[in-house]
Order: structure tokens, then sequence, then C-alpha cells
């Protein structure tokens, strides 16, 4: 049985301002009506295979479960990372966890960030590997490229084996005269990252050539703590493991490699030129997302999120505008972006982490304006959602609903407040807010105070396991 391996840590920093540490690209809607996660999972229709895992950083948890909920898809547990050590570790972890369970699952091991446009063409492909996976092999997926990309790492194939061929060897990003090469030649294929072997094949070739990082995940599931969705691994045994790709642990020194071609419209969105790329585009190459306006403007992306952008006598650019941050970059050189992340991340700018609009497993809040000693949130509570028993010690809060019923908690008092009616929460009180009713709860939050840090809440109780022990 196909158990799905689903890798959604990352930061996506080269399509900042869009992706951010604390949201990124896979948990977007960047290319059709679903977040790229989700159209992972569902991408797997068709396929006979268990419940997927789920692979994220801690601090993503709540996003990836919640996003599972929305398409109403079972899933085989969230693991998380209490560290980001790249992907022959995070595979090891689940590989473990699958022999674990009795059940010597082949694992197909697919990112959160690919778009696969041709459906058909990507389950056949997988089908073909499972002959090989049920054989023994460790499958990688070569994609048939018709462009010599320079973004991409390669694999050249080798000897022909029914459904595929032995990996002749694994290649780094080409300069563009190497690439065009590789391309003429038929012999080499994009890398994709996508896997298919047996979980205890896996771990055999894990603990040939790199015993270091089996013994780190051997040790970090032998703790293994669960909640609620979550499966929580011991962290200082994964701390450390080294940090090292499944290529290189793996995949390089393995005498069992062989490519599986995928011929399925592949796009790893890796930056803004891939996200044109495969965005709807008018008769000027032009791809627009949002409110957008323009005039003589060719082959440019602009990405509208919350206001009109116009366009004049403009070609080959990105723009992006989002409530706190605006990028424009020339579409050659948009790859970059991640030189400015750095910057920011020197700088320790909030806007590389987090949007004005930030997701909690309550709902949500969006930064709508502040000053000093005061800022201003619009806050969503979702039905049944409640927030944490806590207090401040620098600032109190005013409270005023704009749609829903709001059940507080102030000290040892409960109230309900409805629409048109506000609560004052004073410094130091010991509260809660909860939605009990059947739709979102809407309110607008005036903080005020000497310091009004996300950092300066001390919680009590809470349902989604965020206080500290």
């Amino acid at each position: 049985m196909i158990l799905p391996i689903i890798m959604a840590g990352g930061s996506g920093t080269r399509l900042w301002p869009l992706s951010r540490g604390n949201y990124p690209k896979q948990f977007l809607k960047l290319h059709g009506e679903n977040t790229m996660l989700q159209e992972t999972i569902l991408r797997l229709n068709g396929l006979e295979h268990a419940p997927a895992m789920l692979i994220c950083n801690e601090e993503h948890r709540f996003i990836a479960a919640e996003q599972v909920r929305q398409i109403g898809v079972a899933h085989s547990g969230i693991f998380l990372e209490p560290v980001g050590r790249n992907t022959a570790p995070a595979i090891g972890l689940a590989a473990f966890k699958a022999v674990e369970s009795n059940q010597d699952a082949l694992l197909l091991v697919l990112a959160a960030d690919h778009v696969i446009e041709n459906q058909a063409a990507f389950k056949e492909s997988v089908n073909k590997a499972t002959l090989l996976a049920e054989q023994g092999k460790l499958v990688t997926f070569g994609i048939v490229g018709n462009t010599p990309e320079t973004g991409y790492g390669y694999i050249k194939r080798g000897a022909e084996v029914e459904h595929g061929f032995v990996v002749d060897s694994f290649v780094e990003k080409p300069n563009l005269e190497t690439a065009q090469e590789y391309i003429a030649s038929g012999d080499y294929y994009w890398n994709s990252g996508m896997f298919l072997f047996k979980a205890s094949r896996y771990l055999e070739e894990l603990k040939a050539f790199r015993p270091d990082i089996y013994e780190a995940c051997e040790k970090a599931v032998q703790v293994q703590n669960n909640d609620m969705d979550f499966v929580r691994v011991d962290k200082d045994a994964f701390e450390a493991c080294p940090d090292e790709s499944v290529d290189y642990a793996v995949m390089e020194h393995t005498q069992d490699a062989v490519v599986v071609p995928m011929d399925a419209n592949w796009n790893d969105l890796g930056g803004f030129a891939a996200l044109w790329e495969v965005s709807e585009q008018d008769e000027n190459g032009n791809a627009f997302i949002g409110d957008v306006k323009s005039v003589d403007t060719k082959n440019t992306l602009v990405f509208g999120e919350d206001k009109l952008v116009t366009t004049v006598g403009v070609e080959n650019l990105v723009i992006v505008n989002t409530k706190d941050a605006v990028l424009v970059a020339h579409k050659d050189e948009s790859q970059k972006v991640k030189e400015i992340v750095s910057q920011l991340k020197a700088d320790e700018r909030s806007e590389v982490t987090f949007h004005r609009e930030v997701y909690r497993p309550w709902g949500k809040y969006d930064s709508v304006d502040n000053g000093e000693r005061f800022q201003v949130k619009r806050i969503t509570v979702k039905p049944g959602a409640k927030l944490s028993v806590q207090m401040h010690h620098h600032r109190a809060e005013h409270w005023v609903v704009v749609s829903g019923t709001a059940k507080v908690q102030i000290d040892d008092t409960e109230q309900f407040v409805t629409e048109n009616e506000s609560v004052y929460i004073p410094i130091t009180a010991v509260h809660a807010l909860e939605n009990p009713g059947k739709v979102d709860l809407e309110l607008i939050e005036v903080q005020s105070g000497s310091y009004l840090g996300e950092d300066d809440i001390v919680r009590f109780e809470d349902r989604y396991g965020r206080v500290k022990g």
C-alpha cells in the first residue's frame, strides 16, 4: 500500500512578500482555488493509498491541520519537526513510523509546493514506479523537460529497465549552455524531488550510507508525544541529527536508484517567474491577480492583495502588493528576492515572518493600525473556538463586537457581548474570549498601554497546547 508523505516545511523566501516564515507558500492559494498543500493532497485521488502523513514545522501545525480539515480528507497524522533538518531526516522519521505500525508501506514522498497540471500523467508515473519500488528499488521521478532550465538539478539516465531507467548520476544546477546540451541529448530529466520506495529499503540504505542520520532518527522516534492530530518526537535527539537532503544522503550512493520519467506539466514554483509561467495570461503575456488595470503592459505579473494596482508602459516586471509590503522586480531577476529577505532578517524586520493578517488555531487577526501606545486589530474567531485564558502586564483592551456573539470571561465573571456592544479588559485582568455561536465572531480590538508586543501574554489555560509548563 502506498503511504503518501507530504513534506510541508520550508519558508519559500523567493516568493516574499506573499510567502513568509509563519505562512509560507505551501499554505497559499497561488494556482487554483485550493492552497498548494490542499492541491497536493487532492492530487492523490484515484491512486490506491493510505491517508497521507504530513511533515511540517511546529509553528505551522494548526495551519496544516486546518487546511486538511477544510477539504474533508483523512490523514495518517502530522509529524512535527522540532527543527528543520532537510529531507533525509524527515523521510527517516516517516519511514520509522511506517515500519513501527507493521506496515512496510511504499512511501510516496511529495513536496507540498509543486504544481502538476496533468493529473493523469502523474498517476501513470506513480503506478509504473510502484512496480519498481515493490522490487526494492528506490525510485525518483524525472521530469521530462523541454526547456534548458538552470534553476533545477538534473538526473542522467542510464540503462533502461522495465518502466524506467537506472540512475546514472545526479547533476547540480547547470549553466545555460550545459542545460541546453542536457535537453538536446534526451538523456537528462529535471530532478523533481519526488520519490517512491519501501520504508524498510530506505532505512536500510540510510543506515548503510548515513548511520549518523539513521541513529538520530531512530532515537528521536523512540520518544513520541501524540497531541490531537500531531506527533512530536524527541527534540534533543532530532536536533543532534545532521542536516542533509535525501539525494546527498542516499540516492547518490545506492545501487538501486532508478528514475521513472514524468511528463505532467510540473513546476516547483521556485520564484515569481515560475508563478507567472503557470498563471493564466492575457494576449500581452500578462498575469494579473487581484484588482489590476494596465496600459501598454507586457509579460508582467501583478499580484494585488487588497487595493487597486495600475501599470503603464512596463514590461517583464513582477509587482506584488500585500497589506504591508510592495515588491517591484524585473522578472528575469526575481530569484534575487531572497537577498531582500536576507536584508530584512539582518534588520530584524517582522515582515520576514509575519503577514499583517496572522492566522491562529482559533481564527485570525489583522493589525489594522498602530501608533504610540495603541494598536487596533480586527479579530475573527471561528465557531466553537476559544482563545486562551490569559492576562497582560502592560496593556488594556477594548473589544467591540461587529458580528456574532462573544462569550467573555473577565476574572471571575462571564458575560455575553453581541453586535454593537463593547467590553473593557483592564491591565492584569485574567480574561478569555470564546465564540459560542454557529457563525464567525468578528470584533475590533483596541489595545492601549506602554508595551503592545505579542510576548506580553501570560497563558493559564489553552485548548491548543500553548501553555508552557
